[in-house]
């Protein structure tokens, strides 16, 4: 991840808090999936992303929120991943993808969650390129899976990645 762009998390008014502070992207999703993933293992059935900082996303970004999302959905039916202060830029990229039939997309929401989200930046380590292409891989088949409709958007990217993991040793 680059100096310009931080994740900060916590736990507050009963969700979880995900505040990104620059571009949503490949470099980030795979400690933002191991995150969700734990907190989900830990129970958490409710997740917020905050983008009032976030001017941009790629697929690989919003394939990571679809495929929390859809983990969540298998694990619990009172689940809930909501995206509160998008810009237009952002809400136009989930909306295109039709990933806002599947997250709850919020013009506004509470900002009032600082003190629990100031300490706490996400780590983000150094990946591997294979961890990199499986995250991606993963990332863009949840777009998929979320909506049928993005197979044919993505489809030569998948098998692009497929063949990118198998050729990785």
């Amino acid at each position: 991840m680059n100096a310009e762009t931080s994740i900060r998390v916590g736990i507050a008014q009963g969700a979880v808090w995900v505040r990104v502070e620059g571009k949503g992207n490949f470099q980030n999703s795979t400690a933002l999936k191991d995150f969700a993933r734990e907190m989900l293992a830990r129970g958490h059935s409710r997740f917020v992303f905050d983008l009032l900082s976030c001017p941009m996303m790629d697929s690989t970004f919003m394939g990571t929120l679809a495929g929390i999302a859809l983990k969540l959905q298998a694990q619990s039916s009172e689940g809930k991943v909501e995206v509160v202060n998008l810009n237009d830029r952002t809400r136009s990229l989930l909306s295109n993808l039709g990933l806002d039939q599947l997250l709850d997309l919020q013009a506004t929401g509470q900002v009032g969650v600082e003190v629990s989200l100031a300490s706490d930046a996400l780590l983000l380590k150094k990946e591997d390129k294979k961890e990199q292409a499986q995250t991606m891989l993963d990332a863009h088949q949840a777009v998929v899976d979320a909506n049928p409709l993005n197979e044919a958007k993505f489809k030569d990217v998948l098998e692009y990645l497929r063949q990118d993991l198998e050729a990785k040793p």
